[in-house]
């Protein structure tokens, strides 16, 4: 019987890693599949080794006082594939671990297939990693469509397979309207992030922008259910009486019946134009870090919607240049002037066509990926 091995090491992971596996089902039920996961990957019937919370670890001071526990966990899982003799190995982002996991493997079992779901961004800075990344992975499952070259130069095969955005559930016109009855306004979508280092840094400056909002707006902040009493306390003073959401089917509505949004840099703005939402990217960091990432970026923009549409279309705000005056001018900008939210409508629309909308589920099209990998 063919055999994977699975490791995800976050909740994005998780989800991946669960849509990989509804994707296998479908094309070949009989896989068995072993590995850590979380509560998405369980529900598909994995058991996992060990509780993948144990590895949702960020930053190192977070990370130090946990070594001794992950580096047992890396042991543990290695131990486990070594044992299970699997068909392919399959570690799913969170590359500090996986990558680690499978450098220890590759020396245990050199002819095993070893395929990474998700392509570091060498595009954007330490280009290096792919090439040593690929001293022990053979096949990379890419997210954006541009990637595959990157990882091609470095001696690896690569796949695009699409990215889950085009994926994920959105609310219908019923839920858009009632939300936006609720809202009794212009909503005004204010993401200051979704970690409590980056709402504490950056929703000051989100704070003083939303200031130039024109009257009418209704500001909506979604965000997860363990930041809720934070970005309460936070949005408190704001003006256009705030409304904060953490419930999934809210938070679509709430995507879907924005007529703006301002977040902070990340895969939130593909969230954004998978609603064809028109947004304002902002983002700020230590001085020091600014500094050390600026010098080190191969880019000119660090927004995803720019960079897979191919062309700056999507206003942003980084390190410097995060201030609240040009931030909430340009936000205040895009709510009250239509033909800047058009100008970024087809921008984008061609983004999620780039990103797979409209093609196979990109679980579907990962799972073809790996069978086609284990058949060679």
């Amino acid at each position: 019987m063919t055999k994977l091995f699975l490791i995800a090491g976050e909740p994005s992971g998780d989800r991946l890693g669960a849509a990989l596996m509804v994707g296998l089902n479908d094309l070949a039920p009989q896989i068995a599949i072993e590995g850590v996961g979380g509560s998405a990957m369980e529900e598909q019937g994995l058991q996992s080794l060990f509780p993948m919370e144990v590895l949702s670890v960020m930053g190192l001071a977070e990370v130090l006082p946990r070594l001794p526990d992950l580096l047992r966990r890396r042991d543990q899982a290695v131990a486990a594939i070594v044992a299970a003799r699997p068909d392919a190995l399959v570690t799913i982002d969170s590359p500090d671990f996986c990558l680690r996991v499978a450098a220890r493997v590759r020396e245990a079992l050199p002819d095993l297939r070893i395929i990474h779901y998700v392509a570091p961004s060498v595009w954007a800075w330490r280009s290096g990693r792919a090439a040593k990344m690929a001293r022990h992975v053979d096949h990379v499952l890419a997210l954006l469509p541009f990637e595959p070259p990157f990882m091609e130069a470095a001696g690896m095969s690569c796949d695009f397979v699409g990215h889950p955005v085009v994926a994920e559930p959105r609310a219908d016109a019923n839920e858009i309207a009632a939300f936006q009855v609720r809202a009794e306004g212009d909503i005004a979508l204010v993401l200051p992030g979704s970690r409590r280092g980056e709402i504490s840094r950056l929703g000051p400056v989100f704070g003083e922008a939303v200031e130039a909002l024109p009257k009418g707006s209704r500001i909506v902040v979604p965000t997860v259910p363990h930041l809720k009493e934070a970005v309460r306390d936070l949005v408190r003073t704001w003006p256009y009486d705030p409304i904060v959401v953490t419930d999934p089917s809210e938070k679509r509505a709430a995507f879907g019946a924005a007529k703006a949004a301002l977040a902070a840099s990340g895969t939130v703005s593909l969230e954004l134009a998978a609603n064809d939402t028109p947004m304002v990217i902002a983002y700020d960091m230590n001085w020091l870090s600014w500094q050390i990432i600026s010098r080190m970026m191969r880019i000119d923009t660090a927004t995803l919607v720019n960079l897979v549409a191919g062309a700056k279309v999507v206003p942003e705000f980084l390190g410097p240049n995060c201030r609240p005056a040009p931030v909430g001018a340009a936000f205040a900008r895009l709510m009250s002037v239509p033909s800047e939210r058009e100008r970024q409508h087809a921008a984008l629309a061609s983004t999620m066509d780039a990103l797979g909308r409209g093609g196979e589920a990109p679980g579907l099209r990962a799972a073809r990926s790996i069978l086609a990998q284990l058949a060679k």
